[in-house]
């Protein structure tokens, strides 16, 4: 890869990669880290690999570091005395987006990513596989649960009008 490719590759992934991580952190101090060292690392072994590869190289970069940090966070969050908010769910809310952003945080990590990844960014299932290193299998069970979380809870459209 060339500098110029790299630059396109900046100037071409620089928001969609962003747009995953925040999805998934919610802390878009870390996600702008997540994605610097994403680039970082490109950059390190832009001679090793071809302008076609930086996307996904990209993807999979960021994702790892995704995974490390939520876990340092966990641990984290076990050691100074805090649990994650329980299944919270609101009876009447007017705001689906919301709603929805809510149920999406509440997602195990690997549904959560392999939804985002497939939903969000349009990347096809032997592309979420190669990305986070589950099989293509295993990437359309988590995005079935996902998305079979999802359903149940937001319930019925009625409640949330």
């Amino acid at each position: 890869m060339t500098v110029e490719e790299y630059n396109t590759a900046v100037n071409l992934y620089a928001d969609g990669v962003f747009r995953f991580v925040l999805k998934n952190l919610r802390d878009e101090e870390k996600s702008r880290d997540v994605v610097q060292d994403s680039f970082e690392k490109l950059w390190l072994n832009h001679n090793r690999l071809a302008a076609e590869k930086a996307k996904p190289y990209l993807y999979t970069t960021a994702y790892h570091r995704l995974i490390d940090l939520i876990r340092k966070d966990s641990r984290l969050r076990l050691i100074d005395g805090h649990h994650p908010v329980e299944d919270v769910h609101f009876e009447q809310y007017s705001d689906l987006g919301e709603v929805l952003d809510r149920a999406v945080k509440l997602l195990p990590d690997d549904q959560r990513m392999a939804l985002m990844l497939r939903d969000y960014e349009g990347y096809s299932y032997k592309e979420i596989g190669e990305i986070t290193g589950l099989n293509e299998t295993q990437v359309k069970v988590y995005i079935y649960r996902a998305r079979v979380f999802l359903k149940n809870y937001i319930g019925k459209i009625d409640v949330l009008v």
